[in-house]
């Protein structure tokens, strides 16, 4: 079965979980992490951990949504939540350099700090880079994230970006813009399939109107397909082999999410 490596259901209401939920297993996915933004979302993505069997929980604060430093009790909060058998990465955290993004120097403080609990952990750390690719590969090296691996989250960069990640020994993940993005289609061709994980960083989007064009852990499937016809490989091949990286990315988390795989 495939897994999604990252969404944001704590965002959802709680009638709407069940369905998809439903509908993921349906459609093949069988493991989903939802990633935290604040200190309360990363709680809440863990209580639902604790509820669904399918659900794993991240640990994170989004650098778009810092609204002054990380202080000694925030991070206190989340090294408490990191020790959670639920937990299986640090996310989302990371960079955001566009113009009305929070002070780059406490957004670089933040991550650091959460790379530490990261270490503490033993976490991967599944990262958000917009706008952003020289600092978050300088930091990433400088906090010697290739110890813990991890994953480019919603990954659109270049391929010179996509191997710069890979030589730090972290995976690029894939989610819907492959569908509509020429240039990211050459990229993954060229991206070894061992490198790659699927995702879909889903949360409610009533803008798209109709509830039914939401996208859903159930549409794993589709970017895999795309990524199948990219390389002329079968979408079998896809999820065996996106689902193994997924697994080697957990670490000594992978036995629990592996168990609902089955």
């Amino acid at each position: 079965m495939f897994v999604d490596l990252h969404t944001h259901l704590d965002q959802y209401e709680p009638g709407e979980l069940p369905g998809m939920f439903e509908r993921a297993r349906n459609a093949g996915v069988g493991a989903i992490i939802a990633a935290g933004v604040t200190v309360e979302s990363t709680r809440r993505g863990l209580e639902l951990a604790g509820e669904y069997d399918n659900v794993f929980a991240g640990v994170g604060v989004h650098p778009s949504d810092l609204t002054g430093e990380l202080d000694n009790d925030a991070l206190d909060q989340l090294r408490f939540m990191a020790g959670n058998e639920q937990v299986v990465v640090m996310s989302e955290v990371g960079l955001d350099h566009q113009d009305h993004s929070p002070d780059r120097a406490m957004q670089e403080r933040a991550f650091r700090a959460q790379i530490g609990i990261a270490h503490e952990a033993g976490l991967p750390v599944v990262f958000h880079m917009r706008f952003a690719t020289a600092d978050m590969l300088r930091v990433l090296t400088e906090e010697r994230v290739s110890v813990l691996g991890g994953a480019a989250h919603y990954f659109q960069g270049s391929h010179d970006e996509a191997a710069a990640v890979i030589e730090l020994g972290c995976y690029i993940s894939l989610a819907k813009p492959l569908l509509r993005l020429p240039e990211l289609g050459k990229v993954a061709r060229e991206v070894p399939l061992e490198w790659i994980v699927l995702e879909t960083d889903c949360y409610p989007q009533p803008f798209k109107g109709k509830r039914e064009k939401w996208t859903e852990p159930k549409d794993v499937p589709m970017v895999a397909a795309k990524l199948a016809e990219l390389k002329g490989i079968d979408v079998a091949e896809v999820m065996e082999t996106t689902t193994n990286n997924a697994l080697t990315m957990l670490g000594h988390k992978a036995d629990r999410v592996s168990a609902v795989l089955r």
